[in-house]
């Protein structure tokens, strides 16, 4: 584990927005995000500093965002490895380093794991009403078919932790289904064995969080298979990309709290009135980019440095 200090003195000075160095490895596919590259027995995920909103890729990005990302995984990943099984495989750092040879920055952005088949649904788990669950609620007082109590506010804790699954969408949106829609789409058994570790890892991540300050308003897991059909927990996890993490200090009923993501950043691209939301997006201000590379760091440290 990395502490926050020592991953902030790795951060490059410029965001890796396309890899740097060669993989010698053939490229699977390229995301908004990552890059995928095959190596026979398992898979290559590469996090470049890349960052989009509003479905666009934007120009430039955030300067150690990917280095952030992957090792605020890879620490949920070992927090949690008692709970369900993850796609990282046993000899990961001597592949990184040894057998693909990758630098420093790219060892700090990269995972190796398993081949799995994912899930085709997301996993989401709400422990606080907000986005568009604040949404759903208002139109008809339910999420995702889950009928919740009258009274609620933007930002109330909910009675206890709810599972909203998603659609797994390859372009666009992820779409709320209802529990049993989810369960037609992967199976009865498969739903109820996810639902069931989604929500220990959202109960065992908001403990550890609260310690650190944070509250863990909601958050996104993903699983695959196996040939044998054993579930494990994939992509990334816990990060302020698949989670909506709140500062405690600053969280208030009826309010929408400032959280650890890109919203800064969404924030920012709704007060230009010459973007239309489509590509090509706009560059960001220095000042911009500065203050999300500083919330996505100081997320990452608050939650290490409390961890046992």
């Amino acid at each position: 584990m990395i502490s926050g200090e020592d991953l902030k003195a790795a951060l490059p000075t410029a965001p890796v927005r396309d890899l740097i160095e060669t993989i010698d490895a053939p490229k699977i596919a390229s995301g908004k995000v990552r890059e995928i590259f095959d190596l026979d027995d398992s898979v290559l995920l590469v996090a470049t500093d890349r960052i989009s909103a509003f479905d666009v890729v934007l120009p430039g990005g955030i300067p150690g965002r990917g280095l952030i990302l992957t090792q605020l995984s890879h620490f949920w990943f070992e927090q949690t490895k008692h709970i369900a099984p993850n796609h990282i495989i046993p000899n990961e750092q001597e592949i990184l380093r040894d057998d693909l040879k990758l630098s420093t920055d790219s060892q700090l952005r990269s995972m190796a794991v398993r081949k799995l088949k994912p899930l085709e649904i997301e996993c989401v788990v709400r422990g606080y009403i907000a986005g568009s669950g604040w949404e759903s609620y208002q139109n008809d007082r339910t999420v995702c078919g889950i009928e919740l109590p009258e009274g609620l506010q933007l930002a109330s804790q909910l009675p206890e932790p709810i599972f909203t699954p998603t659609t797994k969408a390859s372009e666009g949106h992820d779409m709320p289904v209802t529990p049993k829609e989810a369960a037609d789409i992967v199976g009865q058994e498969i739903f109820d064995k996810v639902k069931d570790i989604s929500l220990q890892l959202y109960a065992f991540g908001s403990e550890l969080a609260a310690k650190a300050g944070i509250i863990l308003a909601d958050t996104k897991f993903e699983f695959g298979t196996d040939e044998e059909g054993t579930i494990y927990l994939i992509d990334e996890v816990l990060t302020p990309d698949s989670s909506r993490y709140w500062d405690a200090a600053e969280y208030q009923v009826g309010t929408s709290p400032a959280s650890y993501d890109k919203q800064i950043i969404r924030d920012y691209l709704e007060t230009l009135q010459d973007w239309n939301k489509t590509a090509p997006g706009p560059e960001l201000p220095t000042e911009i980019v500065e203050k999300a590379q500083s919330r996505y760091l100081e997320v990452y440290s608050k939650l290490v440095s409390v961890a046992g």
